[in-house]
């Protein structure tokens, strides 16, 4: 369980990240706060394992919150606000992601799937990520190697796995997916993509935000507006 405490200063923004994160089973929201001051006793007495944190805020900002608590035994970080100018410094903190109001369902799950790869606790911390993925083909179960994946899509409750020419219908969510594979070597991009980073061989910048990704073999696809911080940081883009 991933005891969660949510510090923003606008009640609506805390009751729909509340309301999102009352349908994951694995996480219990132990408290929400509107002021930095009052985050900071909050987590000092809780010891929550995640924080939700807001960036402007009454009586102090969120990266004073974080500089208060000092390293040990802080919980990690999940900024969440509505400006993006902020996201270097997020990272420079060593914030697990940097969300973006108004942010989708899918991309606050990929946000949890990263904290519990940190958690001491976290499943795939203990067994490792996944190296083979049994994949049905035909009355036989094939075990596809993770190094071999190109990208993965999600199509409702099921996700398509490419490796190269080929590809494999898979009955998971492409967030419980994702969280079993190695987080060093692949990125969510788009709430329905996942994509293998040492396949991408070029990369366009679009208008509004998104980047092209070109892989191996000439495959196109459009990352999501507001996964452009974790791509341009896990592919080394400048601003």
């Amino acid at each position: 369980m991933i005891r969660t405490l949510i510090v923003d200063d606008e009640p609506p923004a805390r009751r729909r990240l509340r309301s999102l994160l009352a349908e994951r089973s694995d996480v219990e929201v132990v408290g929400e706060y509107g002021t930095a001051r009052a985050a900071v006793a909050a987590i000092e007495k809780t010891r929550p394992d995640l924080v939700f944190l807001d960036v402007q805020m009454p009586e102090g900002d969120g990266f004073g919150v974080v500089e208060a608590l000092g390293g040990e035994h802080a919980p990690a970080i999940v900024f969440v606000t509505a400006f993006s100018e902020h996201a270097v410094r997020a990272f420079d903190v060593r914030a697990v992601d940097y969300l973006m109001k108004p942010f989708a369902r899918e991309r606050l799950w990929a946000a949890l799937d990263r904290v519990r790869d940190q958690l001491p606790d976290a499943t795939p911390s203990a067994v490792g990520p996944l190296r083979r993925l049994p994949v049905d083909v035909g009355r036989r179960i094939r075990l596809v190697d993770t190094d071999h994946i190109d990208y993965l899509r999600a199509e409702g409750n099921y996700v398509r796995v490419y490796v190269g020419s080929q590809s494999y219908l898979v009955r998971e969510t492409l967030t419980g997916l994702a969280g079993r594979l190695d987080p060093d070597q692949f990125l969510r991009v788009h709430r329905s993509l996942v994509v293998r980073l040492d396949r991408v061989r070029e990369i366009e910048t679009l208008d509004h935000g998104e980047f092209v990704l070109r892989l191996d073999g000439g495959t196109a696809l459009i990352t999501g507006r507001s996964f452009r911080e974790p791509v341009r940081l896990a592919l080394g883009l400048s601003r």
